[in-house]
C-alpha cells in the first residue's frame, strides 16, 4: 500500500454505519512495534505532529497508521453528532483492522484519553499485548466534565442542557467548537479520575506549562493516577497546548526513540 494513500475503513458501531479514513506506513523492519497516531479534537491526520510523526516513523523504519475519526478530517459524519464511546469504537476497530503486533499509541490532547481509553478496553478483553506503550502529548482525560462542564459559565450549561449544544469560540480554528449534550453526558460513561488508572504498559507523558486548554495539573492529575505502570512525565516550561514546535517534537521523538528501544529488552 502507497504511504500517501488515503484508504477507507467502514465501522458497524451504533449510531450509523460511517467510513473511517485512514493511512497506514508499512514497516520497514519486522520485529518492532508499530505506532498508531490519535488526533486531538477537531484535528485530523494531516496536522503538523502527525505529519512529523510520518516523517520519523519513515526514518525510524516503523509502520505508522494514522485515521480521522468520525466528523473529521476525510471521515463521514458530523462533529456535532461525535461522543466519546464513538470516537473510542471507532479507534479499537481500526486499531483491531489495521495493526498487527504490539503498538505503541500516541495521543494527542482528545487522543490522549482515547488513548488510556482503549487501553483499558483492549485490557478487559484480553488483549493487552495489542500495547508496547503509550505517549500523551497534553492528554485531555474526562475532559467533557473536567475541561468544559465543570469550567462552563451557567448560561453555556442551560445551552447545552436546553438547546442540545454549545458554540463558543475556538482558540485553534476560525470555525467555533461544538459541545452537545450528547458529548456531556456520553463523557460520563468514561471518567477515569476516580481511581487508579492501569495500561499494563509504559506511559510517557508530555505537558506544557502555558498550556490554557488543558491546564499541566491536569497532566499531574494524571501521572499520580498511574499505578502499577512505569510512567514519566515531561513538563515543558514555554510550551502550550499544540506542543508542535520543532523542539518540542525533538521531545516526543526522543520519548518515541526511547519506547522502541526499551521493548528490544523485554
Amino acid at each position: 500500500m502507497s504511504n500517501e494513500e488515503t484508504k477507507y475503513f467502514t465501522v458497524e458501531s451504533p449510531p450509523t454505519r460511517r467510513r473511517i479514513a485512514f493511512r497506514r506506513r508499512a514497516p520497514a523492519q519486522s520485529g518492532k512495534p508499530g505506532l498508531v497516531w490519535l488526533c486531538g479534537y477537531r484535528s485530523d491526520m494531516d496536522s503538523t505532529k502527525a505529519s512529523a510523526l510520518d516523517a520519523e516513523a519513515e526514518r525510524l523504519g516503523l509502520g505508522l497508521l494514522r485515521f480521522d475519526y468520525s466528523g473529521h478530517g476525510r471521515s463521514d459524519g458530523r462533529l456535532e453528532d461525535g461522543t466519546i464511546s464513538q470516537w473510542l469504537a471507532e479507534t479499537l476497530a481500526i486499531v483491531r483492522a489495521e495493526t498487527q503486533g504490539p503498538q505503541i499509541i500516541l495521543g494527542s490532547s482528545m487522543g490522549g484519553y482515547l488513548a488510556l481509553l482503549a487501553a483499558r478496553a483492549l485490557n478487559e478483553a484480553g488483549e493487552s499485548g495489542r500495547l508496547a506503550g503509550l505517549i500523551l502529548i497534553a492528554p485531555a482525560v474526562d475532559f467533557t466534565e473536567t475541561l468544559i462542564w465543570a469550567q462552563a459559565p451557567e448560561d453555556a450549561r442551560r445551552a447545552i442542557m436546553e438547546k442540545g449544544v454549545w458554540r463558543p469560540p475556538s482558540a485553534y480554528s476560525d470555525e467555533p467548537d461544538v459541545f452537545t449534550r450528547a458529548l456531556i453526558e456520553d463523557g460520563r460513561k468514561h471518567l477515569m479520575f476516580g481511581g487508579m488508572i492501569r495500561t499494563h504498559c509504559p506511559v510517557a507523558v508530555l505537558q506544557g506549562m502555558q498550556d490554557e486548554a488543558v491546564p499541566y495539573a491536569h497532566a499531574l492529575s494524571l501521572t499520580e493516577r498511574l499505578g502499577g505502570d512505569p510512567a514519566t512525565l515531561t513538563l515543558i516550561k514555554d510550551g502550550d497546548h499544540r506542543l508542535s514546535r520543532p523542539q518540542d517534537l525533538e521531545l516526543l521523538f526522543g520519548a518515541l526513540e526511547r519506547m522502541v528501544a526499551a521493548t528490544d529488552h523485554r
